[in-house]
């Protein structure tokens, strides 16, 4: 078995020693906002529509659900900060798909792939006219995603891409002596600061008239839908007629879906800012976010302040599925991050990092959203983003609301919306064998990217691990 060039241009112990010496375990992101304090519900009250989660998939239904009907009474409960979860932390690629890449969304839908990615691009084109029209500061760049190679196998890969560039080309758009080729999709993803993207759009909802309520835990839902259905939070509830439920990786109010995601946690690293001399050695004026071709990936962008966020490569699942504030801290994970870091960038030595944390993401079995109603299609849901929610939440938005209304839409009537992917098994089996495709995905990147036996099988079963 070969070795990835992350082991055979391994930095010095010293120079990863030092770069993590003075960092803070905290998310940049939520250091770098002013936040709104929003109220505790308490006692009981009314809505025409109950939102449960103040992520991003719950704020979009919130604003989705006052510009179709600004009468609507819409009440959202936030068992914690707004937008301080995965919407909060995550590395802020806004990807116009909705199907977790082309190659997935072919696999999956090949009858519908042109219109899925159609819908994609528009559900993109949505959030950038929302952004400029509302004003929202949420550092929106649509510069495109280079995809590159940094192994000779994934250069093959990137050929068959629109946008592909060569050794020379990719080289002239970001210099780092791993990259042997890219493929830049220019139109399809957005860089956004993830925090001032979830904190605008709960001012966008409140300005339409939603009501947020923070550190409101809600345990369970009531009713059968023949009814209205109660939202049972620790001291208060919501009596309405209809609910979206937007709480992705924390356990489901609803025992079907239980077992359809599991926690899987990702980790990031951010950069002091660079100087001018040390951005002029690495070019990347186009800003585009990169993301590397591995099944192991690492995906790195560009701040508004010239920090390098760079992220990925362990996606880490703990027994039991739980999701857990110490789970966060794994200095492993952040040594291995600034080793690929260095590799990646070596003319960069003497860089420090600010900031190390992680985040959990909703990984579903097809590595994107799925959606249903429950209660007499009253309550309604979508969930296991699998890290790409930042664009796909407003794609979620608008479906849970069609759902909701009991409207036949182009969305509604996709295969991709009707179907549920494969459930995850119980405990112990899950951990068995999410960490036996973590180790054949490890071992493909160290064979030429060739897939075994066991991952052409989950891949034929439709069932598969990802961050």
């Amino acid at each position: 078995m070969g070795t990835t060039v992350f082991e055979r241009r391994r930095p010095q112990d010293s120079v990863i020693d030092e770069s993590l010496r003075d960092t803070s375990f905290a998310v940049f992101w939520l250091d770098d906002v002013q936040r709104t304090e929003y109220p505790t519900l308490t006692g009981a009250i009314e809505a025409d529509l109950a939102i449960v989660g103040g992520g991003y998939a719950g704020l979009w239904t919130a604003i989705r659900a006052k510009e179709r009907d600004p009468d609507r009474r819409v009440v959202l409960v936030e068992a914690s900060r707004v937008a301080w979860a995965a919407s909060g932390r995550n590395g802020g690629f806004c990807e116009a798909s909705i199907t977790h890449g082309h190659e997935n969304g072919v696999n999956r839908w090949p009858d519908e792939i042109a219109q899925l990615e159609r819908l994609g691009l528009e559900n993109l084109d949505g959030i950038a006219d929302t952004v400029e029209r509302y004003g929202m500061d949420a550092e929106f760049e649509r510069t495109g995603q280079l995809a590159v190679a940094v192994e000779p196998h994934q250069v093959e890969w990137l050929r068959e891409e629109e946008g592909f560039l060569d050794q020379d080309a990719v080289q002239a758009e970001v210099h780092s002596p791993t990259f042997l080729a890219g493929a830049w999709e220019r139109d399809t993803t957005a860089l956004v600061h993830p925090a001032k993207l979830g904190l605008e759009l709960a001012r966008v909802a409140t300005d339409l008239g939603v009501e947020i309520y923070e550190h409101t835990l809600v345990q369970d839902i009531l009713g059968d839908g023949s009814g209205p259905i109660t939202v049972e939070a620790r001291d208060g509830r919501v009596v309405a007629d209809a609910v979206a439920l937007a709480t992705n990786v924390f356990p489901s109010l609803l025992k079907r879906n239980r077992l359809m995601t599991v926690p899987v946690y990702d980790y990031v690293l951010m950069t002091e800012p660079l100087s001018t001399e040390q951005l002029s050695s690495i070019g990347w004026r186009n800003r585009q976010g990169l993301a590397d071709s591995a099944n192991q990936f690492h995906y790195y962008r560009l701040t508004a302040d010239d920090r390098i966020l760079f992220g990925g490569y362990d996606a880490v699942y703990h027994y039991g599925g739980k999701v857990r504030p110490e789970y966060e801290d794994r200095m492993e994970s952040h040594r291995r991050l600034a080793s690929h870091f260095f590799t990646t960038f070596p003319q960069l030595e003497g860089l420090r990092f600010t900031h190390r944390w992680a985040g959990a993401i909703d990984s579903s079995s097809r590595f994107c959203a799925f959606f249903g109603t429950a209660r007499k299609g009253r309550v309604t849901y979508a969930t296991g983003f699998t890290g790409l929610g930042v664009g796909a939440a407003r794609f979620a938005a608008d479906v849970m609301l069609d759902k909701l209304a009991g409207e036949e839409t182009e969305r509604t009537a996709l295969q991709m919306v009707r179907q549920r992917p494969v459930p995850f098994p119980p405990e112990p089996a899950a951990a068995v064998g999410i960490n036996l495709v973590r180790a054949a995905m490890d071992r493909a990147d160290h064979n030429g990217g060739k897939r075994n036996l066991f991952l052409k099988t989950l891949d034929a079963l439709g069932m598969g691990f990802d961050s």
